[in-house]
């Protein structure tokens, strides 16, 4: 009994994850409440606070369960930087497949593009959302954090110096993409995200003077 309670408590919870979705794509975050959301998973206000604090709350469970395919390879990624001699790959190459899976995940995987698009363009980080917003800068320290090792790692590897700081470099990058991101998905149609994607962190290597030419 405990067992199927326990099965009945998770499915209930990714029901809710799954209308809030789909809501907060169709008419934004701000537009939708936690009733919008209870009616369409077919659930009522209390099974929303039997899980969730609040709307950011939900939002950010939403976020982590789309993610965390991201959370798991930026954690092997940090174990090799932190470890070199674990990988059989360089720095350079470890940061152009994390950039390429990603890409292809968001992509590829509608539950991904999904959540990227209500981060990047339906969500307003206004009073009862800051946890929402916390958690994005959080994520975006992450990634700067190691892609700025991995860098450092690259420059060492080719026996450089970098033209600027490791950490303006990798901010730099994210900056990059995270503007490439946010323009593909305004019109998914206008540009092949993985092949422009991999064409612009080729580029940007090849300025920090860590590859010599572009694929």
């Amino acid at each position: 009994m405990a067992r199927r309670t326990k099965a009945d408590a998770q499915a209930t919870r990714d029901k809710l994850l799954d209308a809030a979705e789909h809501l907060f794509v169709a008419q934004g975050v701000a537009r939708t409440s936690l009733n919008d959301i209870a009616v369409a998973a077919g659930t009522t206000r209390g099974a929303i606070y039997w899980h969730f604090q609040d709307k950011a709350d939900l939002f950010n469970a939403m976020m982590e369960r789309a993610t965390l395919p991201f959370e798991e390879s930026l954690a092997m990624a940090a174990r090799a930087v932190a470890d070199p001699t674990t990988s059989g790959t360089s720095a350079v190459e470890r940061l152009r497949a994390n950039i390429r899976e990603g890409l292809a995940l968001i992509s590829h995987d509608e539950r991904t593009r999904r959540v990227f698009e209500i981060a990047t363009h339906k969500v307003e980080y206004v009073d009862d959302m800051q946890a929402v917003r916390e958690r994005h800068l959080a994520a975006r320290q992450d990634c700067v954090m190691l892609n700025t090792a991995l860098l450092a790692q690259a420059a060492r590897d080719a026996g450089q110096v970098l033209p600027v700081p490791p950490e303006e470099a990798a901010m730099g990058m994210f900056v990059l993409f995270d503007g490439l991101l946010q323009n593909w998905m305004l019109s998914p149609a206008s540009f092949e995200l993985e092949a422009m994607g991999q064409r612009m962190l080729d580029t940007y290597l090849v300025g920090l003077g860590l590859l010599n030419n572009i694929d």
